[in-house]
Order: structure tokens, then C-alpha cells, then sequence
């Protein structure tokens, strides 16, 4: 059924899925005070002022947001000082559009994305501290250096004929080279697309060539655990497989290795390139913003293709930018004062993310390494160096902190800390209670949840309520967030699909070669015609609007007709201390289906018949008997994407017969794949209860991850 905006059904007859407890453990709250001094609580006195209203609560300015969604986007478009040469004709071109006709926001107006992230703060202030593992000395620089390293780039690369909406591509760490480079296409108004040495040769070829890049601007080596990787051959590889380059810059330690790279093709060293941008009097050239459509693309970001081509995501400059303004100024009460970071890699949205806190006036930190070398308080050390505010990482790296049993309150000040963000995955509870115990006692802890396809966030922190164990605090403001149960009918309390009901500025213009629109329409429209459905399962606490992630809905687990996320499972799984990981994927058996249930076991720790019972009947007296696993195998590694999820829907499709090993190279462990073909056991209808993995553990390779 059509779903129109604003018009949603309330359900609570029996559903099928988990019930949430109803008992929230509240494990942090704001005073009122701190309430009141936050941005998001001027936000709501700024709406009730112009509106005429009287919203006391997140929770009732979160309904009028999703109500008059326009009116919400046009007051943030004035609260947060957006940068426009020429203002909006009006909000959205047809506010009455299907949210599937890709809605255009803000048409008329004129804006530069890397004028809003440069212009907005004091020339002194530090804007960006870089570093590098193992280096003592960081390379800082304040606003105004920044903008005269980006008018250099940006002069070159005008220089070499690049213009609005070429694509300018980085093969990079996560540097203040890369940074520059993101800026300096920026403000032309070129698309900057960008991927990480960890990725395999193959893996970008297949990203960069569907974009067909210009220039390419490539690190040749890269530091991690202590040891420097030069990556000449791989570059060599690269440039010969893209026909489109016309150039290839080079930079970070060509001069210490130019045997390594003196043969790439096109390619010239980063200091060669800047020094064309020079003027011919010596003078820093000006900084020049072009003023570009609100929709003009800024980005290309890709899904993760590890079950087939990644689909190549275009995201607009102004989307963006509202958007990223809106999470880091309200949500995460970014501004001047404060010292940002997320351990991220160029490859992941959390860079863009990371990055467009420049708009606040915060300094940003930027990391490339191991966050475990020289040792697991490597990132903690730098909070107290530089007075982070904010600092980020993956739940898979707060689960690995309490794994190798960090903590930091115990041997750090951390003083300056005040917020502390996860994402890529579901924050399990046990990292919450790990955060609280043994690295801040007061942090806000904002788990929070978006993806790649939006470039932010449909839910996360919020710097006037509690958190609660196991819940994200709050959907995001103007996002019209749903748990949808099978018949498209909103529901509190279990389990269901994630929705958004209204249209938001940072959805994606396109999709790359889907002229029509047809793939987009199908990624996203579906499911539930007119509703964004963005593929995870969530539950939406009845009580204090928290949201709980269940993990992929595209990877359910559908035995005997009951439909549930493998999150479940790995909540209760990965308790056990004998368990170091699990992976748990659906196999069909004729019209239905059984679970399937991968250990991966702690070092020294066995596989045994009582632990896997010990499981099963946790499993069936936490959830249900349905949700008991068919069959349990040990296995030796576990797939995971370079950004940390779990790969389920490619070991599900290569138990079920069918190929899920396209795409190796987007993994950061690939060979752990091949531990998933052809396993003996699974090639029968019966169902064991308990299967060894002796059989194939000589085929295992290093975890990778």
C-alpha cells in the first residue's frame, strides 16, 4: 500500500517478533542545566518563538519536526547559518511529490559546500590535527592555513582544466593531504570520491572505474602495526586499469622511494602538482567558491559490494551539509569549543562525516594506523593530548577494547571528555555497561545509526535525554523514523522494519548510470511504496522512543515462517566468554528455511557439544524455541567489510548454492569465505544438533580484521 506522508496507522495486535522488555536501565542523564545550555534547547525556544508554540520536550519537538518537516528544514537552514550567495526559492520544488520521485530540496539557492566548512571560524583557531601512527609530531593547522593549503590545490587542479562535476578521486589514509584534496575539488565543484589502501586492487578498480575519476591522488606507502607498506605496485595496477586519468598525483614519501613509483604512468609528485597552483608573483592564489545548486553533486560513496557491483551513491553538496550541520550542532552539541574524532577511514561515510564538523568551528583530529599499536590506549592517548571532546569509533572497537581488557579511566585523565559515539553496527549492552564502567562514568554515549545511502544519520545522540542500555537515544529530527511490521503498519514495542515516512535533504541525488531511476527506486521504494526503507530490523521502545538495532532485515532469518534479525542471536551468543565471534545465516530447506549458527571460539577455548547446548537452551529461554539454531558449527574466521560489519548475506548465499565471493577484495578478511563452500554437512536435509569444524580448519586463513 502507498503510505503518504504524515499519515501513519498505529498497530499493537500480536506480532510474530521479540517483544522489548519494557524495564529501560537508565545509565546517564543530563542536568537540567546542561539541558538548557544546549544547542538543541535554543533550537526548540528558536521554534516555538517562530512558530507560536509551546514544545517542552525533544520528544514533542521530534513530532512537530516530522509534522512540518518543511518548516523544520527551512528554520535549520536559518538557525544553523547556512552560506548562500542566493537564497531558496522555496524548500522542496513539489512538496507533494512521492518521496520515491526523488524530491529536489531548496531549489534557487546558491552555496559552496567548502566555503561553509572554511568560512565559519576564527583564522587562528586549529582547524585539523593529523596523525600518523608512530609519529611524534603532528602536522597542525589552524583555519586560515587550511584555506591557503586548499586555494593552492584548488588553483592546480583549475589549472589542469578540472571542472563542476568532473570526478576527482583519492587513494588515500586518512591525512591532511587527503583532507586538502576533498576541499580543494569542493570548491570548484567537482565530485570527490575516495577509497583506502587497505582495499584490494580489484576492489577499487571496480569503484573507481564505474566513476571514470580525472585525476587520482594516491599515498604510496602507509604505516600500520609499526610496519610501512609501499604501495607502488598496487597504484601501477590501479592506473593501468582506469583509462580516464589524466593525471596521477603522488605524495608521501616519493622522494624517500621514488624507485617505487618512478614508472606509474601520469603520475607526478604532490609538491609538483601544488606548485602549478601557484601565482606567478609567489603569492598564494585566491580561494574561490563556486556557487553551485543545493542538489549539485558533492560525493560519490559506494555500497559495499560484497555480494555484487557496488551501486555508486551520489550525494549533494547541500544535503550534506544541512544534514551533517544538524547532527553535529544539535545532536552531538558540536561547536568552537570542541575537539572532534572518529577513527575512520577514507572509506567510509563516517570520514564525510568527520569531516563536515569543520562547519561547526571545531578542530577535527584525523588518525591512520592501528588503533592497537603501540598499544589499545594508542586513541585514549590522544584524547588527553589534544583535549578531544568527542571521540567516535566502531562497536567492533569497543567490543575489541573490552576483549583485551582497556581502561581507560583507570590510566588516562580524559577530562575533556564529555561524548562518546559508536556506529557500523549494533552497540551491544555489554559495551554500554563497558563505556560507563571503564571509560567515562559521565559521557553522553551516542550509539548511532544511518547508513552509507543517506550520508548520516536516521537516529542517534541527543544532548537532552538519558541513555538508556541498548538503546540509541532519539530518531534525528525531521526523520520520520518507523518501525513497519509485514503489513506496512507503524508498531511499538517488537520488532520491525526500519522506515522513513517523509522525505529528508540528504538522500541521494542518483545513482550512477540509472538514467530512470529504476535501481534506486528498487534499493529503497520496494518494500513499501513511497516509504524509504533502509533494510535493517529495529524496535522502537514504547516508552522512552529509544530506538534498539536488530541487525539486516535483508539478511532475516525466516525458519518455519518466523522472521527475526541475527542480532538476536549475537546478543546472547557473543556472552558466552568461550565465544570470541558468531555468525548466523539462513539455509533454505525446500519452502523453508533453517538457522545455521558459526562459532568462532576464543584462543583455548573448545568447540563442545555442552557449550553449544548451554547456548540453545539460553537461546530458548531468552527469545523462544524458534529462534533456537538448527545447526551449530565451529568456524576458524569470520567475514567482516573493512568497516567492521559482518558479512552475512554472502556466507548465505554460498551455503545456499549460489555465488557470494564477488567482490573478494571489499573484505577485509576474503579468504574467510572460502571456509563457507561446499561444507559436507550442510548439504543434507537433516538437522543435526551439533556439527565440528575439524573437517575444514585446515582451509582457514588469517582473520584480517
Amino acid at each position: 500500500q502507498s503510505v503518504v506522508w504524515g499519515e501513519r496507522k498505529q498497530h499493537t495486535t500480536q506480532h510474530t517478533h521479540t517483544h522489548m522488555s519494557s524495564v529501560a536501565v537508565k545509565l546517564w542523564e543530563p542536568d537540567q542545566r546542561q539541558v538548557e545550555a544546549t544547542a538543541l534547547a535554543r533550537f526548540m525556544r528558536h521554534v516555538n518563538q517562530a512558530f507560536g508554540l509551546s514544545l517542552e520536550s525533544y520528544h514533542s519537538l521530534w513530532q512537530w519536526s516530522v509534522d512540518h518537516h518543511t518548516d523544520l528544514w527551512a528554520s535549520l537552514w536559518d538557525f544553523l547559518g547556512v552560506r548562500s550567495s542566493v537564497p531558496y526559492d522555496s524548500v522542496l520544488l513539489d512538496p507533494l511529490a512521492s518521496m520515491d520521485s526523488i524530491p529536489r530540496w531548496f531549489p534557487g539557492a546558491r552555496l559552496n559546500f567548502a566555503e561553509n566548512l572554511l568560512m565559519r571560524a576564527p583564522s587562528d583557531k586549529t582547524a585539523v590535527v593529523g596523525l600518523v601512527e608512530g609519529d611524534e609530531v603532528a602536522r597542525k593547522l589552524t583555519f586560515e592555513e587550511l584555506r591557503s593549503q586548499v586555494a593552492i590545490c584548488s588553483a592546480a587542479l583549475r589549472k589542469m582544466g578540472i571542472q563542476p562535476g568532473d570526478r576527482v578521486a583519492a587513494y588515500a589514509p586518512n591525512t591532511v593531504e587527503a583532507l586538502i584534496v576533498l576541499l580543494a575539488t569542493a570548491t570548484i565543484g567537482a565530485v570527490f570520491s575516495s577509497t583506502s589502501p587497505d582495499f584490494g586492487v580489484a576492489a577499487v578498480v571496480e569503484r573507481f572505474g564505474q566513476i571514470k575519476p580525472r585525476i587520482l591522488f594516491c599515498s604510496v606507502k602507509q604505516k600500520y602495526r609499526n610496519r610501512k607498506f609501499l604501495l607502488g605496485s598496487k597504484i601501477m595496477e590501479i592506473v593501468n586499469s582506469l583509462p580516464s586519468l589524466e593525471r596521477v598525483v603522488l605524495y608521501n614519501g616519493v622522494d624517500a622511494d621514488p624507485t617505487d613509483c618512478q614508472d606509474i604512468p601520469l603520475s607526478c609528485t604532490m609538491a609538483d602538482f601544488l606548485a602549478e597552483g601557484w601565482m606567478e608573483t609567489g603569492d598564494i592564489p585566491e580561494l574561490v567558491f563556486e556557487q553551485l545548486p543545493f542538489d549539485h553533486p558533492l560525493y560519490i560513496l559506494y555500497s559495499s559490494g560484497t555480494t555484487g557491483k557496488p551501486k555508486c551513491l551520489v550525494h549533494s553538496a547541500g544535503g550534506t551539509l544541512l544534514k551533517h550541520l544538524e547532527e553535529h550542532t544539535l545532536h552531538s552539541d558540536l561547536g568552537e569549543k570542541d575537539v572532534l574524532f572518529f577513527f575512520t577511514t577514507c572509506a567510509w561515510m563516517m570520514y564525510h562525516w568527520l569531516i563536515s564538523g569543520l562547519a561547526t568551528g571545531a578542530t577535527i583530529v584525523l588518525f591512520d594506523g592501528s588503533p592497537f599499536h603501540p598499544s589499545p590506549s594508542t586513541l585514549w592517548d590522544t584524547v588527553d593530548r589534544y583535549g578531544i571532546t568527542v571521540f567516535g569509533g566502531s562497536a567492533k572497537y569497543f567490543a575489541a577494547l573490552e576483549e583485551v581488557d582497556c581502561r581507560p579511566r583507570d590510566t588516562h585523565s580524559l577530562k575533556s571528555l564529555r561524548a562518546v559515539l559508536s556506529t557500523g553496527s549494533p552497540l551491544k549492552d555489554e559495551s554500554f555497561d563497558f563505556v560507563y564502567n571503564h571509560i567515562h562514568p559521565d559521557v553522553m554515549l551516542g550509539s548511532i545509526s544511518g547508513g552509507t545511502d543517506i550520508i548520516a544519520c536516521f537516529m542517534g545522540s541527543n544532548p537532552m535525554l538519558p541513555v538508556y542500555r541498548g538503546q540509541i537515544q532519539a530518531r534525528h529530527l525531521g526523520m520520520d523514523v518507523q518501525a513497519f511490521d509485514e503489513e506496512g503498519k507503524a508498531v511499538e514495542g517488537v520488532q520491525g522494519e526500519l522506515v522513513c515516512c517523509k522525505p529528508f535533504p540528504s538522500m541521494p541525488v542518483h545513482f550512477l548510470d540509472d538514467e530512470d531511476g529504476a535501481k534506486y527506486r528498487r534499493a529503497y521504494f520496494e518494500r513499501f511504496p513511497g516509504v524509504w526503507a533502509h533494510g535493517d530490523f529495529i524496535t522502537i521502545h514504547a516508552e522512552t522512543k529509544g530506538v534498539v538495532m536488530h541487525g539486516r532485515s535483508d539478511a532475516t532469518l525466516n525458519p518455519c515462517g518466523v522472521r527475526f534479525g541475527s542480532a538476536e542471536l549475537y546478543h546472547i551468543v557473543e556472552q558466552f566468554p568461550e565465544v570470541h565471534d558468531s555468525l548466523a545465516v539462513g539455509q533454505r530447506m525446500g519452502e523453508d528455511e533453517r538457522v545455521v549458527l558459526f562459532l568462532m571460539m576464543n584462543p583455548g577455548q573448545e568447540f563442545t557439544e555442552e557449550l553449544v547446548n548451554k547456548i540453545k537452551m539460553v537461546i530458548r529461554d531468552r527469545l523462544s524455541p524458534r529462534h533456537v539454531p538448527s545447526i551449530v558449527l565451529e568456524t576458524k574466521d569470520i567475514p567482516y567489510t573493512m568497516n567492521g560489519k559482518k558479512v552475512e548475506i554472502a556466507v548465505k548465499k554460498i551455503i545456499n548454492g549460489e555465488d557470494g565471493s564477488a567482490n573478494r577484495d571489499a573484505l577485509a578478511n576474503p579468504q574467510s569465505l572460502d571456509l563457507y563452500v561446499d561444507i559436507p554437512e550442510l548439504m543434507t536435509n537433516k538437522m543435526h544438533p551439533v556439527l565440528s569444524w575439524s573437517n575444514l580448519s585446515q582451509s582457514s586463513g588469517g582473520s584480517g580484521h
